[in-house]
């Protein structure tokens, strides 16, 4: 498995939770509109990516397995909280490498919830129990059920660069059988490419037409495009100064909308992490409950400033 070690940069930054190098006052964002919460099904993954941000891998169980009865508890925590969560969301690793993967997401949809599942749609997800699976769902809840699916590079020979030869192709297959099951599909991509954004619209407008794809490449929710988290480059830290420099309000960020589940491996119980990118850095785990997990985030990090703040990005739908 890689190093799970952040690289060396931003010496000096990022160093205190309420102050900054420059000695000014952090910017935080309170839970002002919880909406989505993320479970994090494991960090094990088929195929491992050469930029992947969580470092999912077959060898990778630095997260391990969520079950069913844990996804359960925490869907009745909202309840009790009384957080107004529209959507739950699953990511890994990739989710259907979970075994238990269909019953949380069945689980999530019972109770009323949107239900988005991240998935590079390859073989995990083909299986035939999974695709029954999918399948039952989709009878039963519609249009409440999305799989986003992980397609880095419109153009093939690029996509493979990130993900493996071959990877671009299986992908499209799982996508044709989505299509033709009715599934609702929508799709990530990434911006570390030369091409500005409306090429990489246009190109991913090409693909999806060339295949019959019900998915809007210049709509923001059906294909997001996400900028590249790279720890080793220099970024400015975020003060509460920043917010009125930048004409932004905290709601605008992640952290003020969303909270993720995870499990690290030899822990009794999951932990409720404040983002979705950060499952490795422990200043940004808030407790095992919901109820720990709705005291304000400190933009202690370079993906605070350099994804959310400055980049606009959320990984919610």
């Amino acid at each position: 498995m890689k190093d799970l070690q952040k690289p060396v940069a931003n010496l000096g930054k990022f160093q205190d939770a309420f102050v900054t190098a420059s000695g000014q006052t952090r910017a935080s964002v309170p839970l002002s509109d919880p909406e989505t919460l993320w479970f994090n099904t494991g960090t094990l993954c088929n195929i491992e990516c050469t930029n992947c941000y969580i470092l999912s891998s077959p060898a990778n169980d630095a997260l391990v397995y969520l079950s069913e009865a844990e996804v359960q508890s925490y869907l009745s925590q909202i309840g009790e909280r009384n957080w107004p969560i529209r959507e739950i969301g699953f990511t890994g690793g990739e989710p259907f490498m979970n075994p238990g993967m269909i019953a949380m997401a069945r689980a999530a949809l019972e109770r009323g919830f949107d239900v988005l599942i991240l998935t590079n749609a390859m073989r995990p997800m083909m299986r035939k129990t999974v695709q029954a699976g999918l399948l039952a769902l989709r009878e039963a809840f519609g249009d409440k059920l999305t799989l986003r699916i992980s397609v880095d590079h419109h153009c093939e020979a690029l996509h493979d660069k990130e993900r493996g030869a071959g990877s671009f192709a299986k992908t499209i297959q799982g996508m044709e059988w989505l299509r033709d099951n009715g599934v609702r599909m929508t799709v990530a991509g990434r911006t570390v490419w030369e091409e500005s954004e409306a090429e990489a619209r246009d190109g991913y407008a090409a693909l999806f037409a060339a295949h019959g794809f019900a998915i809007d490449a210049h709509n923001p929710s059906q294909t997001v495009l996400f900028p590249e988290m790279d720890e080793t480059v220099e970024v400015p830290e975020i003060t509460s100064d920043c917010w009125g420099i930048l004409g932004k309000s905290p709601d605008s960020v992640m952290c003020a909308s969303s909270r993720m589940v995870v499990k690290r491996k030899g822990a009794k119980s999951p932990a409720v992490l404040a983002c979705t990118l950060l499952p490795y850095a422990p200043e940004f785990e808030m407790g095992e409950t919901l109820a720990e997990a709705e005291r304000p985030v400190q933009l202690n990090h370079p993906h605070c400033a350099k994804f959310c703040v400055l980049g606009g990005a959320s990984c919610s739908a």
